[in-house]
């Protein structure tokens, strides 16, 4: 009979891993499939299963076999990884770090900001048990429940792992090195015990979380649920390649994605520095670019308070308590009371907005608890339908009521340089343009390489406010340049938008796109 599947963390079958099924003193073996399909000759029942491979941490687990039930075993690689836990805290407050290693590891915790600064060594770590470093994923599709790191034997106080957050509020990063010289970086967001600064800068762990694709789900591959059977061959399975009408969101209902997983999409390598091109897939739009963002402001002698979106969520950020919140880089999933607080405090309390990204603000999450959401995708075949490209507009509103402009798909997956449009703003005082002159060709931004307006860009919408201000616009082709703007509000709010996700990735190359940013932020303190 078919007994289940065995996958990787990334779902990928695995082949001919050994399995033990005991029971009442018998032992029935078999071997996983060239699909990772089990079959063995087994009666229904409960059976205690060993699983092993070499590569891979073995695991003991007891599964109700039954005709018919098809089981997902996960085995976890042998490899160097781990995650704060909270992912974000307030200062003075502790979190757990969750690390996976074969081998002994010494783990350091750095502050980044326009320098990597070393902050301390947290210690060498390892276990007088053989590979008792090494961590128990469940069964199943974890991406929805997280990996639940050091749930299994650390029941003694003794094996928990805390550090305490440092006095100033800032991104930080543990570093993890293995004896054998393997690394890992993962990041932790502390905010402020009480608001400090007159500027409130978000970090976008909610668009972290939809991207994190560790447990083979994601908002981005299976967005809906996992397959009943793992993948072999991604170009010949999966929809996304196999089906030339597909569209990412095409179902009614997605399954709850959880924040307690390793962020691979975050990573930064051991020797990056904040001038460093940005390397990989996702590093260039998630963490790794934002820190980009901070490392500017502290070159420029700007002082900020850092806090993530789902501190912002949870009522961890007092709005009212700053003058400016940035938003930067890829915002593109918030919760509707974020958005509904935000637009209040712009409209009604006169908040000043910087929005430095691209396709923000596009797509509503509801939260089931402080560790687990749901992305509010919609059917995208009925948004084609009703013709919209914004997954906030469906089920809310465009976000170009607030942000001024909205993501459109022209653009995408390209980069250029701005064209100034009204060089006499206040906004390029300084800077030295004309009408017509280019700003932002260099950038940091090696996916997409090209310039400050790219990657996904935004432009004004009928739903824009009727006195936004056309400042500047991307040149890329198509028609896909994003719409640099401004307006005010009654209240005597500001908002500033650059409707590109690559904008940051140029602020410290590129001396116009710096001198803008910071002719906003002068203007808006006043």
């Amino acid at each position: 009979m078919l007994v289940g599947y065995v996958s990787d963390e990334r779902y990928i079958a695995l082949i001919d891993v050994l399995f033990e099924f005991e029971r009442e003193g018998q032992v029935v073996a078999a071997r996983s499939g060239a699909s990772g399909a089990v079959y063995a000759d087994l009666a229904p029942g409960i059976y205690q299963v060993t699983v092993a491979k070499d590569g891979f941490g073995a695991k003991i687990v007891d599964v109700d076999v039954q005709e018919g039930s098809v089981h997902q075993f996960r085995l976890l690689s042998d490899c160097l990884l781990g995650y704060m836990w909270p992912k974000c805290v307030k200062v003075g407050e502790e979190a757990e770090f969750r690390v996976h290693s074969p081998e002994a590891y010494k783990l350091e915790l750095w502050r980044y900001g326009w320098k990597k600064e070393f902050i301390k060594t947290i210690g060498w770590y390892d276990e007088h048990g053989p590979r008792a470093t090494v961590q128990l994923s469940p069964d199943g599709d974890y991406s929805q429940t997280g990996v639940q790191w050091n749930t299994f034997g650390y029941t003694s106080p003794f094996h928990k792992q805390y550090v305490k957050a440092p006095e100033r509020s800032g991104l930080y990063y543990l570093h993890a090195t293995g004896e054998s010289g393997a690394f890992f970086s993962f990041p932790w967001v502390v905010a402020p015990e009480k608001p400090k600064a007159d500027i409130a800068v978000l970090a976008s762990d909610i668009s972290w979380t939809a991207y994190n694709n560790f447990g083979g789900r994601s908002n981005y591959i299976h967005p809906d649920q996992l397959p009943e059977t793992p993948t072999s061959n991604a170009r010949l399975q999966l929809n996304r390649y196999t089906n030339p009408e597909h569209v990412n969101y095409g179902s009614d209902t997605y399954l709850p994605l959880s924040f307690d997983r390793p962020e691979l999409v975050n990573y930064v390598g051991k020797d990056v520095s904040v001038t460093d091109p940005i390397e990989g897939r996702s590093g260039c739009h998630l963490a790794p670019a934002e820190w980009r963002l901070l490392g500017w402001l502290e070159r420029e002698g700007f002082d900020y308070d850092y806090y993530s979106e789902t501190q912002f969520h949870f009522d961890k950020l007092d709005l009212d308590a700053y003058r400016i919140l940035i938003i930067s880089t890829h915002p593109e999933y918030w919760s509707r009371s974020m958005y509904d607080r935000l637009k209040s405090w712009v409209f009604e309390g006169g908040g000043k907005l910087l929005y430095l990204g691209g396709n923000g603000l596009n797509c509503e999450v509801a939260f089931l608890d402080e560790a687990t959401m749901v992305v509010q995708n919609g059917n995208g075949y009925q948004m084609r339908k009703h013709g919209t490209e914004s997954r906030m507009a469906f089920r809310n509103e465009s976000e170009a009521n607030l942000l001024g402009v909205q993501f459109t798909s022209p653009g995408i997956m390209t980069s250029a340089p701005y064209q100034v449009i009204d060089a006499d703003h206040w906004v390029f005082a300084g800077t030295g343009v004309k009408n017509g002159d280019m700003f932002g060709e260099k950038s940091l931004h090696e996916r997409v390489p090209g310039g400050a307006s790219g990657h996904e860009t935004d432009k004004i919408m009928p739903e824009s406010p009727s006195n936004t201000h056309l400042l500047a616009q991307g040149l890329n082709g198509n028609n896909g340049g994003a719409d640099m703007v401004v307006f005010d509000t009654d209240s005597g709010g500001t908002v500033f938008s650059v409707g590109s996700i690559t904008y940051v990735s140029s602020i410290l190359v590129d001396d116009v796109v710096s001198d803008i940013t910071a002719n906003v932020l002068r203007k808006f303190l006043g």
